[in-house]
């Protein structure tokens, strides 16, 4: 179980950090969206702060996965934007979903093995 988490900490980093080195430092023109997909793309690139924002929270992220520190309070803050993914993906752009599903599965397994940090978060 072990080599398992970190097999899939680590993809989940790489694939975070990724993303966001090459949309921040505009390495790769993806290829442009189509449909609705568009419509949401360019939505939330008129907002002008909220996919950098994304984007950051992802490469800190990706770091903490890839390092291995911080792991627990990662799954956390990355929750709501892999949620987003596949929620984007199963309803806009079913061309990413494997990815996005991917993105779940494995922060799913990383917030199992990390459950016993999230006990205190559950008290009265």
């Amino acid at each position: 179980m072990k080599i398992t988490v970190i097999v899939v900490r680590s993809l989940m980093g790489l694939l975070f950090l990724f993303a966001s080195i090459t949309y921040l430092f505009k390495l790769i023109t993806p290829p442009p969206p189509t449909g609705a997909m568009k419509v949401f793309s360019d939505g939330l690139e008129a907002s002008r702060y909220l996919m950098p924002t994304v984007k950051v929270t992802e490469l800190v992220c990706g770091l903490a996965f890839l390092s291995g520190r911080f792991v627990p309070l990662a799954t956390v803050v990355i929750a709501p934007i892999v949620i987003n993914i596949l929620l984007v993906h199963a309803f806009l752009g079913p061309e990413g979903l494997p990815i996005a599903a991917f993105l779940v599965l494995a922060n799913g397994l990383l917030a199992y093995h990390h459950r016993d940090s999230y006990k205190p978060l559950f008290k009265a």
